[in-house]
């Protein structure tokens, strides 16, 4: 379905850079609202390859989490250090694709123009962008008429456009048929697989097994287990993951 061509390869893989922005350091890291706190005490480190799963109950912070990681919001205090790099380069060297894509009303070939123009890149790459997630035939449709899934390709050939280092992926294929779950896993994988570091918040179990290179779990507000997805699904070490795992509400 994909076009995963080895000729087409430098359209859609982020760009080597003299300057890593990974690893990636946290250091207890707090969120408040008033009163509310959100995150407290947040502390884990991302190694430069891989795909981290988030994971945790309902409320947990995952979210806001990776808007905090990706500069779209400030920490209350704590410190997140990519490697030493300023936070304004940091903020385009990735890219974020949320549950529910925001798309320009315009055509599906538009909608990738818009961010190539913006981030500077080669305007010619879109219909090899657009080809790699299956929408090359759609280009000219607007994009308000894509199903869901295909919305969500759309919103991941965009962020692709963006040459990221890091891609964010806030549940992308919740409320998708699982036809377009395995469309979206088969993208990310391979975005994975030419050096693109992934950090993806889900609640399917399956998709986090199938997936996952590693395991961050939040629950009451802080990070309550880091490990290897290996490690992790067999023995959770953590009672909140132990839950969690075997159904049962977190609080």
């Amino acid at each position: 379905m994909f076009d995963t061509a080895a000729s087409s390869a430098d359209h859609v893989v982020p760009r080597a850079r003299t300057a890593p922005i990974l690893p990636l350091a946290v250091r207890d890291l707090e969120l408040r609202f008033g009163q509310t706190t959100i995150l407290a005490g947040v502390s884990f480190d991302l190694q430069p390859e891989g795909c981290t799963m988030v994971m945790g109950p309902n409320g947990a912070g995952k979210s806001l989490l990776l808007k905090l990681l990706h500069g779209l919001m400030a920490p209350t205090s704590g410190t997140i250090d990519w490697s030493g790099q300023g936070a304004q380069d940091i903020t385009a060297r990735q890219a974020l694709v949320f549950q529910k894509p925001v798309l320009l009303r315009r055509s599906v070939a538009a909608n990738v123009d818009f961010v190539l123009k913006v981030r500077g890149k080669d305007r010619a790459r879109r219909d090899t962008l657009l080809d790699h997630v299956g929408l090359g035939h759609k280009a000219d449709q607007p994009a308000r008429l894509l199903s869901g899934g295909e919305a969500q390709r759309l919103a991941l050939a965009r962020a692709l456009a963006a040459d990221p280092e890091v891609l964010f992926l806030d549940e992308p294929t919740a409320s998708l048929d699982p036809a377009s779950v395995l469309a979206i896993e088969e993208i990310v994988r391979e975005a994975s697989a030419r050096g693109v570091r992934i950090v993806f918040v889900t609640h399917d179990m399956g998709q986090a097994r199938r997936m996952a290179d590693d395991i961050l779990f939040l629950s009451g507000g802080g990070v309550t287990e880091h490990s290897r997805a290996a490690d992790f699904f067999p023995e959770p070490q953590s009672k909140a993951a132990r839950d969690y795992l075997n159904g049962k509400l977190v609080v």
